[in-house]
């Protein structure tokens, strides 16, 4: 298969900027998408900082490299977030990361309770993402608090992927959604998969916490 250019990754991201913004995932300047470009040396495509994203353009989509510097022509500033896409690519080998900052991922974020993760099991939507084969999987969404300082904030997610090696995603605290993939086709899919069910926890009137508390542990219930 064909490496991606840095045209049709623009072109991608665009796409899926406009996308998402339909679906409310993405309101305002919310959210950031990158995908990597190449990996030695490590240079990555991101979204500019401060862009709505159903307005993308090609100019919007800039180049960046292993210490979150800008290149190429466009100087504009990447993603105040930059230095987490870039954590992320390093520690999970991904190639594409995307974050957004939906009405329910925001809810989910803040209302599991004291713990610092919520799991989600028992629902076969769990199926589509990377290596999970049926509905009995557990999903662990480690929930790290939100913080303006990137440099401290990407250690934190660092050392949070490191802990919870087969997680697919982390929340920020009140703040969105950050999931990853080989591809950007794997990435929006997990997207697709976790909002999904981050909606149907937030929407179902037969949803509790197991155990009747906020526990952050979300399974399906059955009807009785």
């Amino acid at each position: 298969m064909p490496r991606p250019t840095v045209s049709s990754i623009s072109r991608d991201l665009i796409a899926i900027g406009h996308r998402f913004y339909t679906r409310g995932w993405v309101q305002g300047t919310s959210g950031n998408f990158s995908a990597v470009v190449s990996q030695k040396p490590l240079r990555m495509a991101i979204t500019a900082s401060s862009v709505h994203k159903g307005q993308l353009r090609a100019a919007h989509i800039l180049q960046m490299n292993e210490s979150g510097t800008t290149i190429g022509p466009r100087r504009s500033a990447p993603s105040a977030e930059a230095r987490l896409h870039l954590e992320i690519v390093r520690r999970r080998g991904a190639g594409a990361v995307l974050h957004t900052h939906s009405i329910w991922g925001t809810i989910l974020s803040a209302s599991a309770g004291n713990g610092d993760a919520v799991t989600i099991d028992g629902f076969e939507m769990l199926k589509g993402l990377s290596g999970v084969s049926t509905h009995q999987h557990a999903e662990h969404i480690p929930i790290v608090d939100n913080d303006q300082d990137m440099v401290r904030l990407s250690g934190v997610v660092g050392e949070t992927l490191d802990r919870n090696p087969r997680a697919h995603a982390f929340l920020l605290r009140r703040h969105g959604l950050y999931t990853w993939g080989d591809t950007l086709a794997d990435a929006e899919r997990h997207v697709e998969i976790l909002e999904f069910l981050f909606e149907t926890i937030g929407r179902s009137a037969t949803f509790r916490p197991v155990g009747g508390e906020a526990t952050g542990h979300y399974g399906a219930i059955e009807n009785s």
